[in-house]
């Protein structure tokens, strides 16, 4: 009997390169891109239908000048990556309370979901 590994829709991504080169390059757009991507991917991962995909990205653009719309967002999106490293058996480690704080310290909450999403991505290596 062969089992069958299928690769996790969770990319590993340089979590540098998220956080401050991209961003930088393409004057902030690439944010919106890799915050559509990780809730696609992460939606994909748990098999989830309902999972939402847009949302997150739409509240960013049009909501994110209101500022608790943002941070919001940004919070359900760490509850999110939580509940994914959970479907994929991982033990549970990302903190939206600590990406909520490292957001006030140069932006460095996008850094720490990359490096959350890259434990994911990770389980294929192994």
């Amino acid at each position: 009997m062969t089992t069958t590994l299928t690769q996790s829709p969770v990319l590993k991504r340089n979590p540098v390169l998220v956080w401050i080169v991209f961003p930088i390059i393409t004057l902030g757009i690439y944010f919106f891109v890799w915050y559509y991507k990780i809730h696609k991917e992460m939606a994909e991962q748990r098999r989830d239908p309902e999972a939402p995909v847009a949302g997150p990205l739409l509240v960013m653009i049009f909501l994110g000048w209101t500022g608790i719309a943002a941070l919001i967002s940004f919070w359900r999106t760490g509850s999110r990556i939580r509940a994914t490293q959970e479907n994929a058996g991982l033990e549970p480690s990302c903190s939206p309370g600590i990406a909520f704080l490292l957001n006030f310290v140069l932006g460095l909450g996008i850094l720490y979901y990359q490096v959350e999403l890259n434990k994911i991505a990770a389980l294929d290596n192994q």
